[in-house]
């Protein structure tokens, strides 16, 4: 168990890396609420699933890209008698094409999901951290917001601006106890990435210097660190876990 026990919100918790923080979270002591997109109708099996396992999470329904949904959902977790301490913004999408085909859907899609979320849902959970003097602000980012890819201008941007964000906040709450810091992490062993055929899969994995995937359970265990009392003295930073694939 932690020295104190704190609340811990993760956003797209129920599935791939998401549930892997909220389970390593959970396993440090904390207590771990996450979200889901409304229109997602496996919510109550899944946190059946996790129950059973001996995982007991608060679930709330909420659009990340909708700033009017993320206030009503700040609100409800707060009249739960909740207080976020540790947020991790880890909501995201994908709409890839090369940018000379790419729609104003598609880009205004990734970019809603992946970075406006993280305005969203930090602001109104920001204060509260700050009156307590203690806060940890999570977001993750990924290679390619660090190196680019090819067919993701939309996925990169949004990645990239992750860190600005993290970069310029990090300044205005240091001396509040509030630490803000970015995790990119690499390619992982995740349904998503396992789903390609295998042949680009063998591509991926060649060109990885440590010769595998990623496991979810390292970045989460990553995420853990920054979170306790430990990682008080990281802020700002953006700290990459890809297997040496991109270094910099």
């Amino acid at each position: 168990m932690v020295a104190e026990q704190r609340t811990a919100l993760i956003t797209g918790g129920m599935g791939g890396l998401g549930e892997v923080i909220a389970r390593t979270l959970h396993d440090a002591g904390h207590r771990v609420l996450v979200t889901y997109s409304p229109g997602n109708d496996h919510a109550p099996t899944w946190l059946s699933e996790q129950a059973a396992d001996g995982y007991k999470f608060s679930a709330y329904a909420v659009d990340v890209a909708d700033d009017v949904s993320c206030q009503a959902m700040v609100e409800k977790i707060h009249a739960d008698g909740h207080r976020i301490d540790i947020l991790v913004n880890n909501a995201g999408t994908t709409r890839d094409g090369t940018f000379r085909k790419m729609s104003k859907v598609n880009w205004d899609a990734v970019l809603r999901t992946n970075l406006d979320s993280v305005f969203n849902v930090t602001r109104p959970l920001l204060d509260g951290m700050l009156e307590r003097g203690w806060g940890r602000i999570i977001n993750i980012s990924s290679i390619n917001g660090n190196k680019g890819q090819f067919g993701q201008t939309n996925y990169s941007a949004a990645k990239a601006g992750m860190h600005g964000f993290t970069k310029a906040l990090a300044q205005e709450v240091a001396r509040k106890g509030v630490t803000v810091n970015t995790v990119s992490p690499g390619y992982l062993s995740t349904k998503m990435v396992t789903a390609v055929p295998e042949d680009v899969l063998g591509q991926i994995v060649a060109g990885i210097p440590v010769g595998r995937l990623g496991k979810p359970e390292e970045i989460a265990g990553l995420i853990a660190f920054i979170a306790s009392a430990a990682g008080a003295f990281m802020t700002g930073s953006n700290v990459s876990m890809n297997g040496g694939q991109h270094m910099y």
